[in-house]
């Protein structure tokens, strides 16, 4: 019994010292936050005012803003971002209002150096809905959960602040008909960490 102790000590202690010679890799996780602009894509909507003038609504179009993590690698030249957005954009009149709503949640992998930092990824849109109202007109459409890629170019302003351009392409599905918008198109983004 004593023997058989003994070498699962010394089995542990073998173990133990394995470890220690493993190389310990460390990950900068952080609060990460995003908001920006995109355009473009199919138009869904365009709407002319009585004043003169007029105003689309766009399937990538929208103001977004939101949050999730930043993950950097040891070496400081890998960034990992997961992030949950909102994204919006509206028509809003004296007489009605159209708006285009959707919750873009993003897995998007960067390369890094000093200045910039050049990536892209997945993004997946739950719940794109579009409703509104105006002259007799009344629209409740909501649309297929939509995947689709992420390219992204960054200026790096400081350590944890970026100012980008990003491409997205993905289509839009209409629940229960198979109609399809496309929503490819150019965005500018502020992001960061803290």
């Amino acid at each position: 019994m004593v023997r058989t102790t003994g070498i699962e000590t010394r089995l542990g202690g073998a173990a133990l010292l394995a470890m220690a010679a493993l190389p310990a890799y460390a990950l900068d996780t952080k609060f990460a936050y995003r908001l920006g602009y995109d355009t473009g894509g199919d138009t869904f909507i365009a709407a002319s005012f009585s004043g003169g003038g007029t105003d689309k609504i766009k399937a990538n179009q929208g103001f977004f803003f939101g949050g999730g993590a930043s993950i950097v690698n040891d070496a400081k030249d890998i960034e990992t971002e997961i992030t949950l957005s909102y994204k919006v954009d509206e028509i809003v009149a004296s007489n009605g209002d159209f708006s285009w709503t959707r919750w873009p949640v993003e897995a998007l992998l960067f390369y890094r150096w000093p200045t910039v930092r050049l990536g892209g990824g997945l993004t997946y849109h739950l719940n794109p809905h579009f409703e509104g109202s105006a002259l007799g007109i009344s629209v409740n459409s909501s649309f297929k959960n939509a995947l689709g890629f992420v390219l992204q170019a960054d200026w790096r302003l400081v350590e944890t602040v970026n100012l980008g351009l990003r491409y997205t392409t993905l289509d839009y599905e209409l629940e229960g008909s198979g109609v399809k918008f496309n929503s490819d198109g150019f965005g500018i983004v502020l992001s960061g960490s803290f």
